[in-house]
């Protein structure tokens, strides 16, 4: 069962796990918006379809708090916000070694190809290329690895992982941007998501807490 953090009559506030889908695609597999659908219907005994709306997504193999719109004037104004930046999202990853500044914000341009479905760093004047940008900070590190905390501020495919990955230090488990071995997780999760409230307009924040497992534990206070 999904980790429910938060929940009233517009909202809907959930932990995804890891390697689930956020929305269906074409292999099948189980995905978000069909649990949660299920998970009202049988909460709240409703017939017939049920209303989730999709806001944002996380890449498959990346878990941490979501939000989802029970209404269709709720998700219409979730995604305003997502588009006027008011929603801020932030991430924590393991990556390889230690980046050169303790802090940074990284700016680059992406591009993706969508019959391979992998993105990439190219110039700015590339057709369909993309500007991307985040800021990070390290809050732990070793030999080996380094903890960054990211505060995304656009919101593009793998985003995250190729820009990391470009600059020589990929994240943890990564098995499409990095060098990870077969069965390592990807060490990337949603750790923080604020919102204003789209009926009362108060400001929320939601929390999500890494996982107790390998590479995160190794930074465990």
């Amino acid at each position: 069962m999904v980790k429910v953090i938060y929940e009233d009559n517009h909202l809907l506030i959930v932990e995804k796990p890891i390697n689930i889908l956020s929305q269906a695609d074409n292999t099948n597999d189980i995905d978000m918006v069909s649990i949660l659908k299920k998970y009202l219907k049988e909460k709240y005994n409703k017939p017939g379809n049920v209303f989730i709306g999709l806001i944002h997504r996380l890449d498959r193999p990346v878990g941490g708090v979501m939000v989802f719109a029970k209404t269709s004037k709720c998700a219409s104004r979730l995604s305003e916000q997502v588009r006027n930046k008011t929603m801020k999202k932030t991430y924590k990853a393991v990556i390889h070694k230690v980046m050169d500044k303790k802090e940074d914000t990284l700016k680059d341009y992406l591009y993706k190809d969508k019959k391979t479905n992998t993105v990439s760093v190219v110039s700015k004047n590339y057709k369909e290329a993309k500007e991307a940008i985040l800021s990070y900070k390290t809050i732990n590190k070793n030999k080996e690895f380094s903890l960054v905390e990211i505060d995304l501020k656009t919101g593009r495919p793998h985003q995250i992982r190729v820009q990391f990955s470009s600059r020589n230090h990929p994240l943890y488990g990564d098995q499409r941007y990095g060098k990870s071995k077969i069965g390592e997780q990807i060490a990337l999760w949603s750790s923080k998501l604020e919102i204003i409230h789209p009926t009362t307009k108060e400001k929320l924040v939601f929390i999500s807490e890494v996982p107790n497992t390998y590479p995160w534990n190794l930074f465990k206070e």
